[in-house]
């Protein structure tokens, strides 16, 4: 009585060929992590600037699904964001509720996106813009002086988020004294400032959220410091980690007498 033997199916992921190619990727990455990571940053903070350039072309249906996706992270509240395409990068209040709707109601103002005569406004608030540009900036920055860089102590980290906690947190503050009625608040008004620098800056400086304004600047600022406090926090450790790896795999490859 003959027997036969079932050929025994070894999963892809378990074949020589396959480990091999999964290493050289593994190794490809962690030399090139910080090229390949920029770039994925280079267009997830890109895309929010396409949107009004779509609008601009007329590609309406693209456009509208950028800002979408992007209304997921931000409020995209029109006063507090730039646009393009028209005579001013950031509109005031008043001007955006007489283009749009008479409200201070955030879910409402938040869907107006721009017009022909005003331009559109890109898909992302100003804080949001400074935060993931100077990410990226900083990711730049890291790239040329990774090698004499340390990590940055949490307790130093905590001192570049800090004055971002404050703004936002007093904005937040503001809003709900304000019960969520945008541009009523004491940080829309910022009547408390005025009275702390004997009005010695214009009035435009103190009040709103236009280009320029004190609350424009915060926000601008205080974003760039946590950008750049965030890689200088975790750079360092993402580049020991990749070239531990990179040399585990080199390792790997020279005990099997195999090049990468």
């Amino acid at each position: 009585m003959s027997t036969t033997t079932e050929p025994v199916h070894t999963p892809a992921s378990q074949k020589p060929g396959f480990t091999i190619f999964a290493n050289r990727v593994v190794y490809a990455l962690s030399r090139r992590w910080l090229f390949t990571l920029a770039l994925l940053l280079s267009i997830y903070v890109g895309a929010p600037w396409l949107a009004p350039v779509f609008m601009k072309l007329g590609w309406n249906g693209a456009g509208q699904a950028i800002y979408a996706v992007y209304s997921t992270q931000c409020h995209q509240l029109p006063q507090r964001s730039y646009f393009l395409f028209g005579p001013k990068a950031m509109y005031s209040l008043e001007e955006i509720q007489s283009a749009w709707h008479k409200t201070d109601n955030p879910i409402i103002l938040r869907q107006f996106v721009g017009n022909t005569r005003m331009g559109w406004k890109v898909a992302w608030s100003d804080r949001m813009v400074s935060m993931y540009t100077s990410i990226l900036g900083g990711l730049l920055i890291f790239g040329w002086l990774s090698k004499r860089l340390k990590p940055l102590p949490l307790w130093a980290f905590a001192l570049f988020i800090l004055p971002m906690a404050m703004d936002g947190g007093t904005h937040l503050v503001s809003d709900v004294l304000s019960r969520s009625r945008v541009g009523l608040g004491f940080r829309d008004s910022n009547v408390w400032l005025a009275a702390l620098t004997n009005n010695v800056f214009p009035p435009t400086f103190y009040a709103g959220d236009a280009l320029g304004s004190f609350n424009s600047w915060m926000r601008m600022v205080t974003g760039i410091l946590f950008g750049l406090g965030l890689v200088w926090l975790v750079g360092p450790l993402i580049a020991d980690a990749f070239s531990d790896a990179a040399r585990e795999t080199e390792a790997k490859f020279r005990r099997a007498n195999t090049s990468l």
